[in-house]
């Protein structure tokens, strides 16, 4: 399993690089990191389905706590820092990133497509 071995939060562009030990990194901004929280509350309670986060494009992390040595909490100007970012999150944030975002875009479009419609019931 990757190990992060260091990361640098970038106060101005709102972004988070992650090194890893097999000398990749990747960066990751806080609007991604925040609507991709591994939280019960983003992903979802038991078999419920991942929660679409709306309005995060302005979000900042205001600080980053290491959790033991396998994690970070990283608490978001929103109020947000339930989510524990494992190594192995991270990881998988990285491998997926392009496909992850896409779906976020992809669902955040359907949803302002629909925002405004109001389902009608016509009963005989």
């Amino acid at each position: 399993m990757k190990q992060v071995i260091k990361v640098h939060h970038h106060t101005v562009s709102k972004t988070l690089d992650v090194y890893f030990d097999d000398d990749t990194q990747c960066t990751f901004s806080s609007e991604f990191l925040r609507v991709h929280s591994p939280s019960a509350e983003v992903q979802g309670h038991g078999n419920e389905p991942m929660k679409l986060v709306l309005g995060k494009s302005q979000v900042s992390i205001k600080s980053i706590e290491p959790v033991g040595h396998y994690a970070l909490r990283l608490d978001f100007d929103d109020g947000h820092n339930s989510g524990l970012f494992s190594w192995a999150y991270f990881s998988h944030l990285q491998a997926q990133h392009d496909d992850l975002w896409q779906t976020y875009q992809q669902r955040l479009a359907e949803h302002q497509a629909n925002k405004d419609s109001v389902p009608i019931k016509f009963v005989p």
